[in-house]
């Protein structure tokens, strides 16, 4: 197997399972939390996320050349910033023009994708690993689909808490606690995974 295959392989299963954007690196967990009573809007909110990670992948790779070259370096959190946000502007007024109904249900979580801290965190880590155009791309879409895999079961999951018997004090926010605590401990499991 080539080097740049073996290399892609592992950066997509590391940002899917081994390192984790909610479960393992914590970042991203106001939506997590905030997106997740239901299957559909998480689903939904996890869609936008990997367009907004791979897509800003992708842009903030050539702006951080350009930085770079123009020995302007030093403005690369600025310029990520403002990259995702024009990114979350455009995917907020499509889903405002074409599927309404997952705009309003998203409701203010839908404009913090910009403030989403896992967005921000994928291009800097991008630029922190040395990641080429395709691996930085790569780790984009694949850390968005381990962010959208986090939040469908979290909200799997908390759906079927509605129908369980537990303490009334554990009621609402804290059984959700828990639950992500759970989850955070079982994808501790793939740790020790090797991929050859």
């Amino acid at each position: 197997m080539s080097e740049q295959l073996t290399s892609i392989l592992t950066i997509s299963l590391g940002a899917i399972l081994i390192n984790n954007f909610i479960f393992s690196q914590f970042l991203g967990c106001c939506p997590f939390l905030g997106c997740s009573s239901k299957v559909e809007t998480a689903s939904g909110m996890g869609l936008a996320v990997v367009f907004v990670m791979g897509l800003a992948s992708a842009i903030c790779y050539v702006v951080n050349l350009l930085l770079v070259k123009l020995g302007l370096a030093f403005l690369q959190t600025l310029a990520f910033i403002l990259v995702i946000a024009a990114l979350v502007q455009f995917v907020e007024m499509f889903l405002k023009k074409m599927v309404p109904s997952l705009y309003s249900a998203l409701g203010i979580y839908l404009p913090l994708i910009t403030t989403n801290c896992a967005v921000l965190g994928v291009v800097l880590l991008n630029v922190q690993n040395d990641y080429n155009f395709i691996e930085s791309v790569v780790y984009g879409i694949t850390g968005g689909l381990g962010f959208m895999l986090a939040i469908v079961l979290f909200a799997s999951v908390r759906e079927r808490i509605d129908f369980s018997d537990y303490p009334e004090c554990f009621e609402g926010f804290p059984i959700c606690l828990i639950t992500a605590g759970l989850l955070a401990l079982a994808f501790m499991g793939f740790n020790g995974m090797k991929i050859f």
